[in-house]
């Protein structure tokens, strides 16, 4: 395909269309997706999740300004909230990034949740493996403001980069949000606000809590907790040094390759119920579906009756 071999050469023209694609579900875009996997997997997917106000856009600014001077080409997916009136997204994200605008090195594409739960659009991983194929060296991928049950970035990224600030209320939120669980870094930024201090001492405290001597004699990573001010650039060398250690550490205990295999594991899972659901619905048809809702609310057959017989229906008509 003339698309995808644009695309390997860079092509930001071929780039931007083969993503719109993805996001619209054009039929052609999975033979394009089939011709580039040999050409993924080579990426540092990077993933900074938080909750609103953290300032995340601003520090993933910073931080792909740091990869470029090191010399990596960076891609930036944005998740963005939808808007209620296009089904687009707010594009806040790239108002905020303009000063990377015409660097040839950065490609940046905002993307609209479109209701998708766990802070990611349904499309991001595809979008993901373009850039990867694509050549960028590093990918970050900032999420929409996240909630308690909004972790699907740790199942993208290899390091998720979890962004905190101070002021927003529970000093501990991100425990409640189940985010410590995927952090593999900790950042506090706006750290030059009244109770940075506080934020930081919550959460290594929290960490200490759940690291344990197993966990010490192991020598499994413990995630640093970093404090930036992000609008200045303050601290964000060090996050850059926390994001190499942990890419180095991935490599030498060989959870890079594990966090791949889960990653696939994830993918293919996804793809396969979504399969399912399209092969059923073809089959079953969009009036009997509804004939069974009907006969929910009456209480005439519950739930997992329903998926019963509607399932022995596709099997009978395959």
């Amino acid at each position: 395909m003339e698309l995808v071999s644009r695309v390997l050469t860079g092509d930001r023209r071929a780039l931007a269309r083969l993503i719109s694609q993805i996001e619209d579900e054009e039929p052609s875009v999975q033979e394009a997706l089939s011709a580039l996997h040999p050409h993924t997997g080579r990426a540092h997917i990077v993933g900074i999740t938080g909750a609103p106000g953290t300032g995340k856009s601003t520090l993933v600014n910073e931080l792909a300004k740091g990869f470029r001077r090191q010399g990596e080409t960076v891609g930036i997916v944005a998740v963005d909230p939808t808007s209620p009136f296009t089904g687009g997204a707010l594009l806040g994200d790239r108002v905020r990034m303009r000063d990377l605008a015409g660097d040839p090195g950065v490609f940046i594409r905002s993307m609209a949740t479109r209701g998708s739960l766990g802070g990611l659009a349904r499309a991001t991983g595809d979008v993901v493996r373009v850039l990867d194929a694509a050549g960028f060296s590093v990918v970050l991928v900032e999420t929409v403001g996240v909630g308690q049950a909004e972790v699907d970035i740790a199942r993208t990224a290899h390091t998720t980069v979890v962004v905190e600030a101070p002021g927003l209320g529970d000093d501990v939120q991100a425990l409640k949000a189940g985010l410590m669980e995927i952090a593999d870094i900790l950042v506090v930024n706006k750290a030059d606000r009244p109770g940075a201090a506080q934020t930081v001492r919550a959460l290594e405290v929290a960490l200490e809590l759940g690291w344990n001597s197993a966990a010490k004699s192991q020598g499994r990573w413990r995630p640093p907790v970093l404090q930036t001010v992000a609008v200045d650039g303050t601290g964000v060398g060090a996050v850059l040094e926390a994001i190499a250690a942990h890419r180095a550490y991935l490599q030498s205990s060989g959870l890079w390759d594990h966090r791949e295999r889960e990653r696939a594991r994830a993918d293919l899972m996804e793809a396969l119920e979504r399969g399912l659901m399209a092969w059923a619905r073809s089959r079953v048809g969009e009036e009997e579906l509804e004939r069974w809702v009907e006969r929910i609310v009456r209480r005439e057959a519950d739930v997992y009756s329903a998926v019963q017989a509607l399932l022995g229906r596709c099997l009978g008509a395959a």
